[in-house]
């Protein structure tokens, strides 16, 4: 009957046990929930793309070269690693709250000493043993759902930096993609004016065969022509550094040859400074991050001092012992255990200064990033204002360097222009045309980096 009694109470502190670790841990998830990203498109679950990846698609949008960076970026994917080692981080601080059980066993050779009051026996003899061990916490005030708490925290701390990495990607692609297309119109205008200066060639010639023109007039001609060459080049190696870069960001370096779509136009893009900056310090995902950091450092603080109060902790186990495999005595035992901390060496102290240390810093790296944050979007909306402001001019010089360029080379059509005034008017449309294009990228490029200065998508 004692046997069994005994057997009944081990079963019964197991039962207990696990009783105990389901309703801490329904306990510590209460207090803390599982943090998500709240801001609007700033979900950190793995990426998946509709038609967006390069194999598949022959002209790509932006938004497509957006996706397939998310998807294919090493450093994403660095990232979303980082998350899930603190994802297992939660894990291992709830480990706590569960009952340890291990298994031992063990042989020895006993050779004792005769004449002493541990062994009875002079002989030489064989000693087996083995057994089970079950520990449960019952009591650590806190220190548990403090770990979990802390490690909570830096799991949104990591997928806070994850969308940060995310934001910092698409405004990489975005510069990549005006860049592309910036690159292609000034491509464009480079071929269009080596066909003009062809053209322009070709008249001068037939000018000089019929005699109303000089010798000079065909050699100009040649020169700007050999210009307009070179420009080209410039223009073509410009344009393949452009979709170089737009690969590697897009973690494509070795996709077959693909497209884009043009959407370089103008369309307003209306905010104002304050609106931006509200949505900022309610969206950065960097702010989030240095938020969740802090939030960890103090509740470090209660943990730390933790050390300062005792532990309750209960334990059974249950032995096999003997001389031999086969006479094994069996026996086992429970009971509770409390560890009381008397003295360490002033350790709890000193981890507690440190906690609140940490927590000093990080709140001042929380008001410098609040400036930062400041200084980010008013730069970016004044930017994103002279972006506009410069579109309508540089329109209206691109409009008019094409119509100079028009009566230049009908009036030396006519055979009353010079070239030196055709020449003038091809540099000028050359140089209206950039300056247009230009403007229009870097009202895009302005509109992207007030979209990631606000953590908006």
């Amino acid at each position: 009957m004692k046997n069994k009694y005994n057997f009944y109470c081990i079963a019964l502190i197991a039962f207990m046990s696990l009783m105990f670790a389901q309703m801490a841990l329904a306990a510590a998830d209460s207090p803390l929930s599982e943090p998500t990203a709240t801001s609007p498109g700033q979900t950190v679950s793995k990426v998946t793309t509709t038609g967006g990846d390069v194999n598949q698609a022959r002209v790509m949008t932006l938004n497509q070269c957006i996706d397939t960076a998310l998807k294919n970026n090493p450093s994403i994917r660095a990232s979303m690693f980082g998350v899930e080692v603190n994802q297992s981080r939660v894990g291992e601080a709830r480990s706590g709250y569960y009952p340890q059980l291990s298994a031992s066993g063990s042989y020895a050779r006993v050779h004792p000493q005769p004449n002493t009051v541990v062994f009875n026996t002079a002989a030489e003899f064989d000693q087996y043993l083995a057994g089970f061990t079950l520990n449960q916490t019952i009591l650590d005030f806190g220190k548990t759902s403090q770990q979990v708490d802390i490690s909570k925290y830096n799991l949104e701390s990591s997928r806070s930096d994850l969308n940060t990495t995310q934001d910092t990607i698409i405004l990489s692609v975005k510069q990549a993609y005006y860049g592309v297309l910036q690159a292609r119109r000034n491509r464009d205008v480079a071929a269009d004016v080596l066909k003009q200066f062809q053209l322009h060639l070709d008249q001068a010639k037939g000018f000089y065969d019929v005699g109303t023109k000089a010798r000079i007039d065909v050699i100009k001609a040649e020169v700007d022509l050999s210009n307009a060459k070179l420009s080209l080049i410039n223009a073509e190696n410009a344009l393949k550094i452009a979709w170089v870069t737009l690969s590697n960001v897009m973690g494509t370096t070795d996709a077959p040859e693909y497209a884009i779509e043009d959407n370089l136009s103008f369309q307003k893009y209306a905010i104002t400074s304050e609106e931006a900056m509200a949505r900022a310090f309610e969206n950065r995902s960097d702010l989030k991050s240095i938020v969740a950091k802090r939030q960890s450092a103090e509740a470090n603080i209660s943990f730390a001092q933790t050390g300062y109060y005792p532990v309750l902790s209960g334990f059974a186990n249950y032995n096999w012992a003997g001389e031999s495999t086969s006479t094994l005595a069996h026996y086992w035992n429970y009971g509770v255990q409390l560890t009381v901390p008397l003295f360490s060496g002033f350790l709890t102290q000193q981890q507690t200064a440190e906690a609140k240390s940490n927590v000093y810093i990080l709140k001042a790296n929380e008001d410098t990033l609040r400036q930062q944050i400041v200084l980010d979007v008013r730069q970016a909306y004044l930017n994103l204002q002279a972006a506009e402001a410069s579109i309508a001019t540089a329109e209206l010089a691109a409009a008019q360097s094409k119509e100079n360029l028009d009566l230049a080379n009908g009036r030396y059509t006519a055979g009353v222009g010079s070239p030196i005034e055709v020449s003038d008017a091809f540099a000028t449309y050359v140089t209206a045309q950039a300056s247009y294009t230009s403007a229009l990228s870097n009202y895009k490029i302005a509109q992207a980096t007030i979209e990631k200065s606000m953590g908006a998508r």
